[in-house]
């Protein structure tokens, strides 16, 4: 039997936050394809969870329409509460030693040509489950060979070799998300460390200076603009190359509230500033989350780097 799951504790008691009406550039229609369904059946079958479902995506629909999925390991329940994230908070399941296999054979049935693999933070494990990422890679690689792999990693806090570990194993982009400026941590990512977050992607590049990065923020937490744009110099300083910056939206009235939704010109404003800086790909607008398009995005990054360098 499964640990239970305790949906975000440190709330309980907390008065709620009214869930303000979304402007008419982020309402998207309701899942219905035929092929949205096979998704979401070829899911349950092989028992995986994705961050779809769990952090309650806006683009599902579109995503799964496509048989685009985001797979999350490590099981669906999370050690840490963030005040912006809709996954169930508690006491997490064992690791299924079987979770490897089914993902290599989700990606393969669904034809994948680019797959995101994301996890809950499991602080509960030695590794922070960096083997099991490890070996999700692996078993990828030995099925869908063509398949490039883009894993969206927890920080791994305190768990030493594992960014190692899973830098090894050879992702095409390693990604981990700020998720927001420094000043809101303590009440929007209490868990975490922003200079270690930093260190972290600066690390990946120290070991492989070969692999792409990726990290990215959500806006509307109350952040300044001045703000986006520092945490833009700093990942550049840390040499990430691909930047994402998308819209929060209130999971339930026990999150963090919606201080102000920013518009899509604002957005492209992020987006331009973001290339003039130095990102290789930069995707920026109100639905933007970090897998959203991200194998269109990356195989454009590549398409024109390669043009690039053959016109050197």
């Amino acid at each position: 039997m499964g640990a239970a799951q305790v949906r975000h504790p440190e709330k309980v008691g907390k008065p709620d936050s009214p869930i303000k009406r979304k402007p008419a550039w982020i309402r998207v229609k309701a899942p219905v394809s035929a092929e949205y369904h096979k998704t979401r059946q070829l899911m349950r079958d092989l028992s995986l969870h994705t961050v779809c479902e769990e952090a309650a995506c806006p683009n599902i629909g579109e995503c799964w329409a496509k048989k685009h999925a985001t797979v999350m390991i490590l099981g669906a329940v999370c050690t840490r509460a963030c005040a912006f994230c809709n996954v169930a908070t508690g006491m997490p399941d064992k690791l299924d030693p079987h979770e490897p296999a089914h993902v290599a054979r989700a990606v393969a049935e669904l034809g994948l040509s680019h797959v995101v693999v994301t996890s809950v933070d499991r602080d509960d494990l030695a590794d922070g489950g960096a083997e099991q990422f490890v070996q999700v890679i692996r078993q990828i690689r030995a099925t869908a060979p063509e398949t490039t792999i883009e894993v969206l990693t927890p920080d791994f806090l305190r768990k030493p070799g594992a960014i190692e570990a899973v830098v090894r194993a050879k992702p095409d982009v390693y990604n981990h998300n700020l998720e927001t400026v420094p000043r809101l941590y303590s009440s929007i990512r209490p868990g975490a460390r922003y200079f270690h977050s930093l260190r972290l992607l600066d690390q990946v590049k120290q070991i492989d200076p070969s692999m792409f990065t990726k990290s990215g923020i959500m806006v509307g937490f109350g952040e300044g603009r001045e703000e986006v744009l520092q945490v833009m110099d700093d990942l550049r300083a840390a040499d990430v190359d691909f930047l994402t910056i998308g819209q929060y939206l209130q999971p339930t009235p026990k999150h963090a509230a919606v201080e102000r939704f920013i518009t899509p010109e604002e957005f492209e404003s992020y987006r331009t500033f973001a290339l003039a800086k130095g990102f290789l790909q930069v995707s920026a607008s109100p639905l933007t989350r970090s897998s959203y398009h991200a194998g269109d995005d990356f195989r454009a990054m590549r398409a024109t780097r390669a043009a690039t360098l053959a016109g050197a």
